[in-house]
């Protein structure tokens, strides 16, 4: 399977007979309307349910069970360190490894913490290798961490998921059972952007480590116990009880992270018993996480120190870094604090004093109004931005902002979105266990029936045909009609509609289109052809390509030679050819829009048609 973006147009296709017969009118496509399936649930509420947040610079690991917890959604607290264990929501995203052999040597606050020689390297922020801008090689990031020998950039998430997994997996064994454990369902929470061969990478990376060990490999119930939900999905449902909105209103999750903030509106369907909530519009990762407000003031600090630099290698750097990252990041005000001086004490006790660059008695006090300045306003303006792009792709009212995450901590950022939206958004709440919520939400959702079951489509996706002449083209468009190699009269540039924009999609659902392609001959050519992909946001319903409103997105390029009964076929026409019958499925989720081959229910190929964030 093959695709291009905006290429030039294939041969034709054509609709059957509305009415189902199965007579074919057409030398090339014959196309049904779409038919909606149905999505069995395969929820075991008695299930222990595990959400796992493998974060930029924080992870995390949440549980919960309506027998087990009762349905109390529970945080693995206590993490390994040289205190024995540290108790926090959270642990670092990080991994020390030996630099001559590239054995892992420590993770989490041990690797965090330790005193780096040139023996060890330590390594952060490797959760960028799963952008899937890297992982299609269309770009890099120059803050992806040096790679140990041997290693590569998927081996750092492997094998720092597995630590993570084998501690969680210990501390909850002493909290329920191990029998509990070995049975649990297991969510992986990942970035809105992340396109299906990002997820698939990390799903494959939870496999490898045995988060379900216990299932045998290639068993269908893999996918049904290791699944993956995005932040701002698994968020909007621990906030959703929050905020009273009735059915047909909408809410924006604001994801804050460490590395990333994410973006997502959410329209609530169904009714005020039974309330659904379906993706509207979602805005892919940016990078403004609070993760740049640490580089932003480590340019700074090494700004001042640059007569000093004493003060500039590694150790003093990380002890300053350290020192702004646990207490001022987060406690920093804005304009209230821009009047006072922030203190930082030097790791090293030489050169103390230079009041010019506010090196003071040994500590380094830099003024508020310049943190928020170098360091705050940079990162703030972009998060302002980007919710401000995403309130644009919408064109209906947005009545609620979430802010959640661990940057929602930082009470500047959330009176600035404040600030900034309030005459938009009827309500901006950042809510309780804020830096929590999709861990809490994910198993929220594992526990109970979906709530986000639903993605609304951002577009009308049409596909090009060709379809029997009618009335109507001989007096609009009578240069279209050709003779077919069958003897019909067709119309070319006609179009089908896959799916129109504001369908209210089930995520999962596969929606069908019946085709007919008529080839001359069994040869490769002849089992060829170019599906021309259009999206169009215009609520008028277009007939032909020309009509003005259409954006040519890819051309699929499709071979059916390899069907059953391709050849088989071939060989028993005559000079008048034969017709080959599949189907073209349309598939939406958070991140793509992808197109299916299928022939008798059998998937023969896939491909992407659009990125939506």
């Amino acid at each position: 399977m093959k695709i291009s973006r905006a290429s030039s147009p294939g041969p034709g296709m054509a609709p059957r007979h509305q009415n189902g017969s199965s007579q074919l009118r057409s030398p090339e496509i014959v196309a049904s309307y779409p038919r909606k399936g149905k999505v069995k649930s395969t929820s075991d509420k008695e299930r222990l349910v595990v959400s796992i947040d493998f974060g930029t610079t924080c992870s995390g690991v949440a549980y919960g069970s309506p027998t087990h917890t009762s349905g109390q959604v529970r945080l693995v607290m206590n993490w390994p360190s040289s205190r024995m264990f540290e108790t926090s929501r959270k642990v670092p995203t990080c991994l020390l490894y030996d630099n001559r052999s590239g054995q892992l040597v420590d993770w989490g606050f041990n690797a965090k913490n330790a005193s780096l020689t040139s023996l060890y390297l330590r390594c952060q922020w490797f959760k960028a290798f799963l952008d899937p801008s890297i992982v299609r090689g269309e770009s890099t990031d120059p803050h992806l961490p040096k790679l140990p020998p041997g290693k590569t950039g998927i081996d750092l998430v492997t094998d720092y998921l597995g630590c993570l997994w084998a501690h969680a997996q210990g501390e909850i064994r002493k909290d329920l059972g191990s029998a509990v454990v070995e049975a649990a369902n297991v969510w992986l929470l990942v970035p809105s952007n992340w396109d299906a061969k990002s997820r698939e990478i990390i799903w494959q990376a939870g496999i490898t480590i045995g988060i379900v060990g216990s299932v045998r490999p290639g068993s269908v119930k893999l996918r049904q116990r290791l699944r993956i939900m995005t932040d701002a999905q698994a968020a909007s449902v621990h906030c959703a009880h929050l905020l009273h909105l009735s059915p047909d209103e909408n809410f924006l999750v604001c994801d804050a992270g460490g590395g990333t903030v994410d973006l997502a509106i959410y329209k609530l369907i169904g009714n005020s018993t039974k309330l659904e909530t379906a993706e509207l519009s979602v805005e892919g990762s940016r990078p403004c996480g609070s993760l740049f407000l640490d580089l932003h003031f480590q340019w700074l600090v090494k700004l001042l120190m640059e007569e000093h630099p004493i003060h500039r290698d590694e150790a003093s750097l990380a002890n300053f870094m350290l020192n702004f990252s646990e207490v001022d990041k987060l406690r920093f005000r804005g304009t209230e604090d821009e009047k006072n001086f922030f203190h930082f004490t030097c790791f090293n006790v030489e050169d103390r004093d230079d009041p010019a660059v506010g090196l003071i008695n040994g500590e380094l006090d830099i003024p508020g109004n310049m943190l928020s300045k170098e360091v705050f306003e940079p990162v703030i303006t972009l998060v302002l931005r980007h919710i401000a792009k995403q309130l644009k792709k919408t064109d209906e009212r947005v009545k609620a902002l979430l802010l959640v995450g661990g940057f929602s901590g930082n009470d500047y950022l959330f009176q600035r979105i404040k600030d900034k939206f309030q005459d938009q958004i009827q309500t901006i709440l950042r809510p309780p266990d804020a830096d929590t919520s999709a861990l809490r939400g994910a198993v929220m959702h594992g526990m109970t029936e979906p709530l986000i079951s639903r993605v609304i489509a951002p577009h009308s996706y049409i596909m090009k045909v060709r379809l029997p002449a009618e009335q109507q083209d001989y007096m609009t468009r009578p240069a279209y009609i050709k003779q077919s190699a069958s003897g019909l009269r067709l119309c070319e540039k006609r179009v089908q509609y896959l799916v129109h924009k504001g369908d209210i999609i089930r995520k999962g659902e596969r929606i069908k289109t019946k085709l007919s392609k008529y080839s001359r001959s069994g040869s490769v050519k002849d089992g060829q052809f170019d599906a021309i992909i259009y999206t169009s946001d215009s609520p008028k319903v277009m007939r032909y390509t020309d009509e003005g409103n259409l954006r040519e997105l890819c051309r699929w390029s499709v071979d059916l030679t390899p069907l059953p009964y391709f050849g088989q076929d071939a060989s028993n026409s005559n000079k008048n050819g034969f017709y080959t019958e599949f189907e073209v499925g349309l598939e939406l989720d958070s991140s793509e829009v992808r197109g299916v081959l299928l022939y008798q229910g059998v998937e023969w190929g896939r491909a992407v048609f659009d990125f939506l964030v």
